[in-house]
């Protein structure tokens, strides 16, 4: 992470957008095919949009035809933390930033190997840098 300290709820509001912010802070999910990222084929690594952790890699992200940016692998396993989630009447895997708690998507078991797994992303909670 670059910046040690997690920013406040008010420097949040500042510097996200309504759409980061509600992907980060409360958990929401942005529409299938809408997010920046769900078809980036650039090279570089996804960075947490609240702390700026480095959480995935380009090098695992791949087309799952979900709509969202899929990645089969965390650049570290430590790095994302993961938790049930029985919202919307469903149980899914929630995926959060490790650092600073930010809700970042979904895991399912349906990703390519050789992992198996597909980290379903929000594009809005995440930041990438080129490499």
């Amino acid at each position: 992470m670059s910046d040690t300290s997690i920013p406040t709820d008010a420097e949040l509001r500042e510097r996200l957008t309504p759409q980061q912010y509600e992907v980060t802070q409360n958990g929401g999910t942005e529409r299938a095919f809408t997010g920046i990222y769900h078809d980036t084929k650039d090279d570089g690594m996804y960075h947490c949009i609240v702390c700026d952790e480095v959480l995935f890699s380009s090098e695992t992200k791949y087309d799952s035809g979900s709509g969202w940016p899929s990645f089969y692998d965390a650049v570290d396993n430590s790095k994302v933390t993961i938790r049930e989630d029985r919202s919307h009447g469903m149980v899914r895997t929630e995926a959060l930033c490790a650092t600073c708690g930010a809700h970042l998507g979904h895991i399912f078991p349906d990703g390519p190997a050789p992992t198996g797994t597909r980290y379903c992303m929000n594009s809005a909670s995440l930041n990438l840098k080129s490499s």
